[in-house]
């Protein structure tokens, strides 16, 4: 069989009549599965999926239509489906149709961004992407640095990596990249950030050669931000002890209830340290969009730096996170010169790449859908999206609020709705609300989110949780997602 690529002619063509059999294809598996996720134990649904993909590698190909028709169908069928309202676990949303036609162009085109002969267009489309993001974060566009990641988990190594370099340039005059951390610092770096802060933080710290014993978790309130009072006292604990505080890292919008730290008044304790600034605002930095819930991040323009999901309150493809510097002289740690890529002559004629903004080298032009998306709709287009799933987690709390047979654990600050169901005297809550979830999946009903907080005496305690990334959802689907989950948690009494 003569390949067929897809940016010829004759590829286009065929691109046409591939995308035609893969649509039917998910269609198809959409109605074998006929719910958000397919009902079954997971090994015996392994075992089916494993027979139905067939030999991966055979000795004679089957042929584009036969593989895409068995594999994406089956794939569909497996799938955990964000558009169906009943699936409301994870930071998981469903892409926008606009921003999945720009993603499969890139596809079709596939452009790299470590060197512009590789991707003229969209290196300059990313540099305009970073500079309007900038700009609603509340940058300096013009000065401002940064580039598309994976998500939050890399940009939180991105924005400790440059916090890291700076800081030891500062003190000693060394290059970390080059030298390793010097002597005189090693043991003595902290990184702090709230108690609830993502696991990427600490995950970070030990990838940049810190430990993750250098992150020191701060005291939150009791919606979960950090205290300021508590991170004036900690910094100053850094500095009695002789060791040097690197940076903190603010959360704007934790992965439970959806917490955002005050960021403001973290500014102020920051700027009077000289510590770098970081906030994670993967989940929260889509209340941007929204004039109702943009107030929450007040401040966030004073941080050095902070990474964004799309994938999240942006319904994009996976993956579309977004890291941005407030100073774009801070990405030196990353300059490398490279004779195949971007040797220095090409670079003073103009022919700039983006390879010293990234910690990849290959990389996708994931800028394109996000760009597509944003001019689509706009900044009142998206915030209209961001305001609707804010309004159904409102519904949900109240309605669950309202039954005595559930218990609230707050009342939600963007999208998420953390509560419990309340088992009778005698059985264990934890076991019970465990059950109930492993149950919705089984039966292929619905994908309910599971966490461990503190209840309302301090003891940890397993929770159920809603994340609602679905603007098209309704408060009937609401109402039937409830009803279900009322009625798994009767049978399990």
């Amino acid at each position: 069989m003569d390949p067929i690529f897809a940016g010829t002619t004759t590829g286009r063509a065929a691109l046409a009549g591939y995308l035609k059999t893969t649509l039917d294809a998910v269609g198809e598996g959409v109605r074998a599965r006929g719910g958000p996720i397919p009902a079954g134990e997971p090994d015996a649904l392994a075992r089916a999926w494993a027979a139905g993909f067939g030999a991966l590698l055979p000795e004679t190909g089957a042929g584009p239509d036969h593989a895409l028709t068995e594999i994406v169908t089956r794939l569909a069928e497996g799938a955990a489906d964000p558009a169906d309202p009943a699936c409301a676990a994870h930071l998981h949303c469903p892409p926008l149709a606009v921003a999945v036609a720009a993603d499969t162009a890139v596809s079709a085109l596939n452009p790299s961004l470590d060197s512009w002969d590789q991707a003229p267009a969209a290196s300059a489309l990313e540099d305009r992407l970073v500079a309007a993001l900038a700009g609603l974060t509340g940058y300096d566009a013009g000065t401002a640095g940064g580039a598309v990641t994976t998500g939050g988990t890399e940009s939180n190594l991105m924005g400790l990596l440059l916090a890291r370099d700076r800081i030891v340039r500062a003190i000693t005059g060394a290059e970390v990249s080059r030298t390793g951390i010097p002597a005189e610092l090693t043991g003595k770096l902290r990184i702090l950030c709230s108690s609830v802060a993502h696991f990427s933080v600490a995950r970070s710290a030990g990838l940049l050669g810190l430990g993750e014993d250098a992150v020191l978790p701060v005291a939150v309130d009791e919606a979960d931000r950090m205290r300021p009072d508590a991170l004036c006292v900690e910094l100053m604990r850094v500095r009695e002890r002789g060791e040097v505080p690197l940076a903190v890292v603010a959360t704007a919008g934790t992965t439970d209830l959806g917490a955002i730290d005050p960021l403001g008044a973290i500014a102020e304790l920051t700027y009077a340290h000289r510590v770098w600034f970081h906030v994670d605002a993967a989940y929260g930095g889509g209340a941007l969009f929204s004039d109702r819930l943009a107030p929450l991040l007040a401040g966030i323009g004073r941080s050095d730096s902070v990474g964004l999901d799309l994938h999240k309150l942006g319904w994009q493809p996976v993956a579309a996170g977004v890291f941005l510097s407030r100073d774009r002289a801070g990405f030196r740690t990353l300059d490398r010169t490279v004779a195949y890529l971007n040797p220095a002559d090409d670079e003073a004629a103009g022919y700039r790449s983006r390879l010293g903004l990234s910690l990849r080298t290959t990389r996708r032009a994931d800028a394109a859908k996000i760009a597509v998306t944003l001019r689509a709709f706009g900044r009142r287009g998206l915030g209209a999206l961001v305001d609707r799933c804010h309004d159904l987690a409102r519904y949900a709390a109240a309605e669950i609020g309202a039954d005595p047979g559930l218990e609230l654990r707050a009342e939600p600050t963007l999208s998420t709705v953390v509560f419990r169901f309340l088992p009778p005297a005698g059985t264990d809550p934890d076991q019970a609300n465990a059950r109930l979830r492993r149950a919705l999946l089984a039966s292929g009903t619905a994908v309910v989110g599971r966490t461990t907080m503190p209840d309302r005496s301090g003891r940890p305690a397993t929770y159920l949780k809603l994340t609602l990334l679905n603007p098209t959802t309704t408060q009937a689907d609401i109402d039937k997602l409830l009803l279900d989950i009322r009625a798994e948690a009767e049978l399990s009494r």
